[in-house]
């Protein structure tokens, strides 16, 4: 220990002031030191001017969610006003604060308890890094409450890299079976738990002695090593009881030391405070029912005993070892925090309480606890304990205490006391209401229990209308998120029918077409287009599920391949005043699908938009699961689609992070490994695809969830890349089969003809041909620059002479007006290299210069040598080429950007600006890359063009 304090704190000869922080555990069973161990690392780290965070984990507070954090950080922030916490926690004030113990505004939000323990990460490293050095202990961890527990052990390994010192102290026999990850917490550190051994027969002799006096004989001292088998806590027990008793310390008093062992222990200890008498019993059996929350003034109205005689008691029994001294600096009596001399003494009074009357000292304890203020939370620990006996008192309370804990981020404990309040029972106008909260607490971790408790509470008798439509869209939620997306929208749809509602029946009818819009096997997708269409050519998009249904009807046209101009306006009218990613009676689907209508229409910068609007907002209120995996992998996706392939890995990856903490084979994980392929084939580390591939055994299976980019179609393009073209034909048809029977035929959204095409040319040059023609036939339909440009690009990767030429020329002209600039880099450089290849060196080098220098500004590695490579085939040097990543429009650019945006076509700029009209469509398509837009966004996109018209379908 004094070794770590010192690297902790600084070598006086270590000149570059380096603290190293660690993580120490120490391990033995009860009584073995553990306590008086880190009690001596406390006073030896503040002689040494560290700050210290203590906390002791309680064998009755185990249910107690962030109880020990809350030990651990409170003290720091004690003096502190609600201002000053709020400087402190800045942005994650309102997910933390709960959590800590501080005051915050009922009706917030809950985040979810990743969330709440990366804001503990972050606060802790603050006061680490502000207070260093710093040294955390932590006693009884056996006994931590999980969520505290929890957050530490995947805090820990962060200790080495900072100014801090995590000493723990646990009973490994003691450690449940959810702890197995703490137990790991040492090994991963670099080295095993410190195992507390034993007392040796001499320390045993020189504690007996320095009790009860140098007359202690050899004989004697050895036979209180052998009955108490060197435990510290028994030998300092027995060696009081012996002065207590006057025994001789001699050999011949070995029988009468042998039975004094056996009354050291709980049965002794019980009949030592039986003398006590009985008030100072019942006071003992109150601070043991309060556990941390006991003081003078709780404990005495738990016990019901008079408070005058409170003082005299708590004395007697801190004489008879069974409280623990007053700590200096406590304050007023009454308000001192009351502590068993040693945990084992705290088990053994709690366990001497008569079972009746510990029920009732409980139900005594959550009265005491509402009346001083220490909330629902605290007092259902007690209510916890006591017998179902169907009061609404009780039910209320536990309903409390749960509203408290998802306020936390501790979903599991507001289950705990949900289902205890079942149990009570709650009235029975309530008790749909109870399994309706029960069923939302697991909805995160459990989704499979959530489904139980939802399918009960819509069976009750008494139901309200507004709670049944509650229970309804969250049961599809339960259905959906395990993948079970056919159940859910079996459920509203049942639930529409039977509406009474006309406002109820559109909700329902839109959690149906969503929920089918996420089906991998919906038998008849046309058919539900249709129907989808005919509703929604009524609506005004007044309310939230007009909107909603607006917003499925943009993404069912950007999937059919419709045209990319009804899309968005579809997506305009949804959009509203803006769409909730964290609404969580709506969801965050149909906000995503709006967003990517954008991205396939050509305007992913609006697209971006969103998805930071999004990502900010799971952020704000501590989501950081799914919804923030999948809104940073989406973003990465549409910067992917941009031809920012270095921006999008690294947004993928950490999207790729997240998801792995929601769990495995999820769509947030297919998602994310998707476009994490797609992106590293885009720059040329096909190898790199191909073991991320395999790592996540991506592409063996089709999910039953549809997930973007499309998993089949996405295997394919790497089988494709990697040179097995049959086995990239075999999936390309197999998704495009599977897509084609569902009518979504955009090329756009899923490019399986285009690769097809390229995948068939080897072997069925004709079938090639044809599969790009129609490729370039639906995208001429959907009518993007960008859909346009890549299917005749596809098409010319297949065609021979002088049509390949023409092809390529064409698809460079559709790609220059589109954000799609990773498409024009390879456009632009195999178009440069047939050039060269049919004797046209000028044209080709200009075509390949502006290849490389898109494909360097892109990150696509592979391409830019390509590039390199044709240049020097034609006998021109690849210039060193300033690249600029910045995506700040020049003046020049600003200057035709504004004018285009005004309607100006490309010969009037030209005219005003004295430029000739080729170097405007040029400096547009440098726009439109940078800005992330087509023309007709441009407006919009620069910050000149009207809103959407008031008569715009569902406008605003």
């Amino acid at each position: 220990m004094e070794r770590a304090l010192t690297s902790l704190c600084g070598a006086s000869d270590d000149a570059s002031g380096r603290r190293a922080g660690g993580v120490i555990a120490f391990a033995g069973p009860a009584g073995v030191g553990k306590t008086a161990l880190l009690a001596e690392v406390r006073r030896s780290a503040v002689a040494r001017g560290c700050t210290v965070l203590t906390a002791r984990g309680g064998e009755q507070e185990q249910g107690l969610a962030f109880h020990v954090v809350r030990q651990l950080v409170q003290p720091v922030l004690a003096a502190a006003t609600e201002e000053q916490h709020r400087a402190i926690l800045g942005s994650w004030y309102d997910i933390v604060a709960p959590a800590v113990g501080l005051v915050v505004p009922k009706d917030g939000g809950a985040p979810d308890p990743q969330g709440v323990r990366d804001g503990l990460d972050w606060l802790v490293t603050r006061f680490a890094v502000q207070r260093a050095p710093v040294v955390m202990i932590l006693d009884d961890a056996h006994w931590a409450d999980t969520e505290s527990l929890d957050w530490l052990t995947g805090f820990a390994p962060r200790a080495e890299d900072l100014p801090m010192l995590l000493v723990v102290g646990y009973r490994p026999e003691d450690l449940s079976a959810d702890a197995a990850a703490f137990r790991r917490l040492a090994e991963r550190q670099g080295s095993r738990p410190h195992l507390l051994a034993p007392l040796t027969p001499g320390a045993v002799g020189r504690i007996v002695r320095d009790a009860i006096g140098d007359e202690a004989d050899e004989a004697f001292c050895r036979e209180c090593w052998a009955v108490t088998g060197g435990n510290p806590f028994e030998v300092v027990e027995l060696a009081a009881k012996v002065y207590d008793r006057e025994l001789k310390p001699g050999s011949a008093s070995a029988a009468e030391l042998r039975q004094m062992v056996s009354m050291a222990k709980d049965s002794g200890l019980i009949e030592r405070l039986e003398r006590l008498g009985t008030s100072a019993v019942r006071l003992a059996w109150a601070v043991a029912v309060l556990g941390a929350e006991a003081t003078p003034t709780l404990a005495t109205a738990v016990a019901a005993i008079s408070g005058g005689d409170t003082p005299d008691l708590v004395a007697r029994l801190r004489d008879a070892r069974i409280l623990a001294p007053a700590a200096p600096g406590t304050g007023k009596p009454f308000e001192e925090r009351l502590e068993f001399f040693h945990p084992l003494v705290a088990t053994a009074v709690y366990r001497a309480i008569p079972g009746s009357l510990r029920v009732a000292m409980h139900g005594q304890a959550a009265t005491a606890a509402i009346g001083a203020g220490l909330g629902a939370a605290a007092a259902g620990r007690h209510v916890l304990e006591m017998h179902p006996e169907a009061d609404p008192w009780v039910v209320q309370q536990l309903r409390e205490a749960a509203r408290e804990y998802l306020r936390a981020g501790a979903p599991d404990a507001a289950r705990r006391c949900l289902a205890r309040a079942l149990r009570e029972p709650p009235a029975m106008e309530d008790r749909a209401a109870v399994l309706f909260e029960l069923g939302c607490s697991a909805l995160l971790t459990e989704p499979a229990i959530t489904v139980n408790y939802l399918k009960a509470a819509l069976e009750e008798p008494v139901l309200d209308p507004a709670l049944r439509e509650a229970i309804t869209v969250r049961l599809a939620q339960a259905y959906g998120h395990s993948g079970h997306m056919e159940e859910a929208a079996r459920i509203v749809a049942d639930e529409a029918r039977a509406a009474t509602s006309a406002r109820t029946r559109l909700r329902m009818q839109a959690e149906q077409f969503m929920w089918n819009a996420f089906r991998a096997d919906e038998a008849d997708s046309p058919a539900r287009s249709r129907r989808l269409a005919r509703l929604v050519e009524h609506l005004s998009g007044r309310g939230l599920a007009e909107r909603y249904l607006l917003g499925l009807r943009a993404w069912d046209a950007v999937v059919r391949g419709e045209s990319a101009d009804s899309a968005l306006r579809y997506a305009e009218a949804a959009l509203g005043d803006g769409l909730d990613w964290t609404d969580d009676n709506w969801g965050f689907e149909v906000p995503v699908l709006v967003a990517l209508t954008f991205m396939y229409c050509d305007q992913p910068g609006r697209a971006e938009e969103l998805f930071h609007q999004g990502i900010a907002e799971c952020e704000r209120k501590g989501w950081r699961g799914s919804h923030l995996s999948f809104g940073l992998t989406l973003l990465g996706y549409v910067r992917y689609r941009r031809g920012r392939l270095g921006e999008a890995e690294e947004l993928v990856r950490e999207g790729l992070r997240i998801s792995a903490r929601v769990g495995a084979s999820t769509p947030a994980e297919w998602a994310a490994v998707g476009t994490l392929v797609l992106t590293l084939i885009g720059q040329g580390r096909t190898e790199d695809a191909q073991r991320v591939a395999l790592e996540y055994d991506y592409g063996r299976s089709v999910p039953k969830a549809v997930v973007y980019p499309d998993v089949q179609a996405a295997h394919g393009e790497l089988l494709l890349a990697t040179g097995l073209h049959r086995e990239a034909r075999q999936q390309l048809t197999a998704a495009g089969r599977r897509l084609d029977a569902r009518g979504w035929r955009n090329p756009a959204f899923c490019p399986w003809q285009p690769q097809l095409a390229r995948a068939l040319a080897l072997t069925d040059p004709a079938g090639a041909v044809e599969t790009a023609a129609d490729a370039v036939r639906r995208a001429r339909q959907f009518g993007t620059p960008s859909a346009t440009g890549q299917a005749l690009h596809a098409a010319a990767s297949v065609a021979t002479g002088s049509e390949r030429i023409t092809l390529l020329a064409e698809a460079v002209s559709h790609l220059e007006r589109s954000p799609a600039a990773y498409d024009l880099a390879h456009a632009l450089v195999d178009h440069g290299a047939a050039l060269r290849r049919i004797g046209l060196p000028q044209e080709a080098g200009d075509r390949l210069h502006r290849g490389l220098r898109g494909a360097l500004q892109c990150g696509a590695d592979t391409l830019a040598a390509r590039a390199r490579d044709e240049l020097s085939a034609i006998g021109l040097r690849s210039l060193r080429l300033r690249v600029d990543a910045t995506g700040t429009l020049t003046r020049q650019e600003q200057a035709v950007a504004e004018r285009a945006a005004a309607g100006c076509t490309d010969a009037r700029i030209a005219d005003e600006l004295g430029l000739a009209e080729r170097e405007v469509a040029r400096l547009l398509s440098t726009v439109f890359r940078k800005v992330g837009t087509d023309r007709p966004g441009l407006a919009r996109a620069i910050g000149t063009g009207p809103q959407p018209p008031d008569d715009a379908p569902g406008g605003r």
